[in-house]
């Protein structure tokens, strides 16, 4: 009866050394996970909600080391865990964030596919909500990354900037400048500048840059209706303007290439393209007559235009 028993549970040496060894790496992959577990750092899943919540909702500091309900790190950047995947929270431009950075966040990559193909459309991000219409972003999701959305300002409406600026301006005007001219007193206009040209009444800063901007690209007024070409400008404004006989700064028509002729306010693309090739097929150009029988150039644009070429 021993020697029976002994035959079954009998082990051989080898199978001994085989068993012992499985048993040393089961122990040693146990102290490892403990190990792992123990000292994670700053990655950390406390519960299943990722959701993350501001420091004003609960969370407190310790030292440099920020908590709040499972997420570790500081008040720029958070890191959170997600089905076993680890991801940052940090500041970001939807505008600007490349794809490393919308991953790094947490986004799907075709959902940053979506972005690219937005901002390549033209789309642009002007306040943090526009971001929650991305497709497939949830509430929650959108909820743990508002907090960390930072709209460029060169992003934001243009119109309203500088209407900001123009008001300021005015404002500073009002202040700066009170004495406004009266009836019957006019300034030069080719020779005012900006300060002289915001005594005439209805004319502030902003009008007054760009009347100065206009008289340089022209290359001087010839007539004081030249003022209509800028849009909004007062009537009552133009009454106070005189105008003196100066040399106008003209444009060489036959030494210009099509890009610089464009440059002057009186030379679309069509015009400038229209004045090179005639100088290609017939040489160069004594009087702007010559192109009359050109649609671009309709007798009132010829009549306006000499004023400013020489040949």
């Amino acid at each position: 009866m021993k020697n029976f028993l002994r035959e079954i549970v009998y082990i051989r040496k080898a199978d001994r050394i085989a068993i012992i060894f499985l048993l040393c790496l089961i122990v040693a992959i146990g102290i490892i996970v403990w190990l792992l577990g123990n000292g994670r750092g700053d990655v950390f899943a406390g519960d299943n909600d990722s959701t993350m919540v501001a420091d004003t909702m609960g969370g407190y500091y310790s030292g440099r080391r920020y908590y709040n309900g499972g997420y570790y790190g500081n008040r720029d950047t958070m890191r959170y865990a997600v089905d076993g995947r680890q991801y940052e929270l940090f500041p970001f431009d939807p505008n600007t964030a490349d794809s490393t950075q919308l991953l790094r966040l947490g986004l799907s990559p075709w959902q940053v596919r979506n972005i690219y193909r937005y901002r390549a459309a033209g789309g642009i991000y002007r306040v943090p909500t526009d971001f929650a219409q991305l497709y497939g972003l949830t509430v929650k999701d959108y909820k743990r990354l508002e907090p960390y959305i930072r709209i460029s300002a060169d992003y934001g409406p243009a119109v309203e900037r500088y209407q900001r600026e123009e008001i300021a301006f005015e404002r500073s005007d009002s202040m700066r400048y009170p004495a406004k001219l009266r009836p019957m007193e006019t300034i030069e206009l080719n020779h005012a500048d900006t300060n002289m040209l915001k005594r005439v009444p209805g004319i502030g800063s902003g009008y007054a840059r760009r009347i100065v901007a206009y008289r340089e690209r022209l290359g001087g007024f010839y007539s004081i209706s030249q003022l209509y070409d800028i849009d909004g400008l007062s009537e009552n404004s133009i009454d106070y303007f005189t105008l003196d006989s100066i040399p106008l700064r003209k444009i060489k028509i036959n030494r210009l290439d099509i890009n610089q002729l464009r440059r002057h306010p009186y030379i679309n693309f069509h015009q400038a393209k229209a004045i090179c090739d005639y100088r290609r097929l017939h040489g160069n150009i004594t009087s702007l007559q010559q192109l009359r029988l050109s649609r671009d150039f309709p007798p009132e644009a010829i009549e306006r235009l000499e004023h400013y070429v020489e040949y």
